[in-house]
This record gives structure tokens, C-alpha cells and sequence, in this order.
């Protein structure tokens, strides 16, 4: 019975696992579109989210149904934990990812800043390093990294508020003013898609250490969504 029930649990990391790659490449594909201004890559992206779905859906049903069955201990109970919180970490993410998507359609033929566009390039890339990181370690069972996580999210926050003012300071024109509205919600899509990373090392850290220790300096403690 417990060699069965360690094969279930490594099915769902598996899992996981996979869910965390697709999550990764929906990042990149909704900063492309960004980049690109490419609405044939935005509904490539908003079909694509139905495979991150399929994939948190599986893990959580799998989950209570795994529970149901077996009485697993309390270092085998925080694991499980672990994944249902990060699966839903991972879902809200890529939700995040198809909103940018869709605000690049919407923004879609209005004229462009190229510094703003950069700057927005580049907190999606230390998004996607923090993710990285955060689900490296889980996989691994380190904690080596969960702190460090708070230091890479501050950029992108800073980044956040600085592209904020950049925007409202664009200029009177009513169709720049429009685009501006876009990319400011696009910022911060991505500025809590950093929050959910730190919060997948929180996990992490759980799970190794058999505490919870909330990164209280982060500003990231809001409702999952």
C-alpha cells in the first residue's frame, strides 16, 4: 500500500513538473506577443492555457482522492500540501499570462513606446527566473533559495511603480493615453506573477523546514487572484 501511494504522489509532482514548464513557455509566449504586437500569437496562447488547465485540474482531483485513501504522515502530508498550494500558484499564472495576452488585442495598432516595452520585457524575464527558481527548489527539496526570492522580486515591484509614472507622463495623445492604460495593467500582471513566485518558495520552505515562514517584507500578501 505505500509503495502504491509513493507512486501516486510522484505521478502528481510529475505532474507538477509539467504544468511548471507549460507555465514558463506561456510566460515567454505572452512577452513575444507583447514584444511583436502579434494577435495570431495571442490566441495561440489563450488556446494553449487549456493544456495548464488540463494539468491543474488532474492534480487537483488527484489530490483529495489520494488523501481519501491513505493517511499519510506529516512530512508526506506537507509535501501534498505543497503541491495543491503550488498547483494553484502555477493556474493563477498562467490566467495572468492569457490577460496580458489579451491586452496586447486590445492595445493592438496603437502607437507604441519602445523604453516602456523593454522595461516590461525585462521584469517578464526576471518573472521567469524567479519561477524558475522557485519550482527548482521545490523539486530538489532545498530551501537554499526561498529567501533570495524576495531580493529578485523587489526590481520588478520598484520596476512596477516606475513604469506607472512613465505611462501617466506619455503625453496627452488619447490613443498613446489608451495604450498607456493597457501596459499599465500589463506591469501588473507581471509584478504578481513575481508575487506568486515568492510564494511558491514559501511553500518550499514549508515543506523542508516543517514551518511557515512568510516573507512578511514582501508585498505580495493579497488574495490568490
Amino acid at each position: 500500500m505505500r509503495d502504491l501511494y509513493e507512486v501516486e504522489l510522484e505521478e502528481l509532482e510529475s505532474l507538477l513538473r509539467e504544468e511548471g514548464e507549460l507555465v514558463d513557455r506561456a510566460i515567454r509566449g505572452a512577452l513575444n506577443a507583447l514584444a511583436r504586437d502579434d494577435l495570431e500569437l495571442v490566441e495561440e496562447l489563450v488556446a494553449f492555457d487549456d493544456e495548464i488547465d488540463s494539468r491543474y485540474l488532474t492534480i487537483e482531483q488527484g489530490i483529495p482522492s489520494l488523501l481519501a485513501r491513505q493517511t499519510p504522515v506529516a512530512s508526506d502530508l506537507r509535501l501534498v500540501l505543497a503541491i495543491l498550494y503550488i498547483n494553484l500558484h502555477l493556474e493563477r499564472i498562467a490566467d495572468y499570462c492569457v490577460t496580458v495576452a489579451k491586452l496586447v488585442k486590445l492595445a493592438q495598432g496603437l502607437p507604441r513606446d519602445a523604453g516602456v516595452l523593454e522595461a516590461l520585457a525585462e521584469m517578464g524575464e526576471r518573472c521567469r527566473e524567479m519561477l524558475g527558481t522557485g519550482l527548482a527548489d521545490f523539486h530538489a527539496r532545498s530551501a537554499r533559495n526561498f529567501e533570495a526570492l524576495v531580493d529578485m522580486d523587489r526590481p520588478i515591484d520598484r520596476a512596477n511603480r516606475k513604469l506607472i509614472d512613465r505611462l501617466i507622463a506619455l503625453g496627452p495623445d488619447e490613443a498613446q493615453r489608451e495604450w498607456a492604460m493597457r501596459m499599465i495593467l500589463v506591469s501588473r500582471c507581471l509584478e504578481r506573477i513575481g508575487d506568486h513566485a515568492v510564494d511558491i518558495g514559501e511553500q518550499t520552505a514549508y515543506l523542508v523546514r516543517g514551518r511557515f515562514e512568510e516573507f512578511t517584507d514582501a508585498s505580495h500578501k493579497k488574495s490568490p487572484k
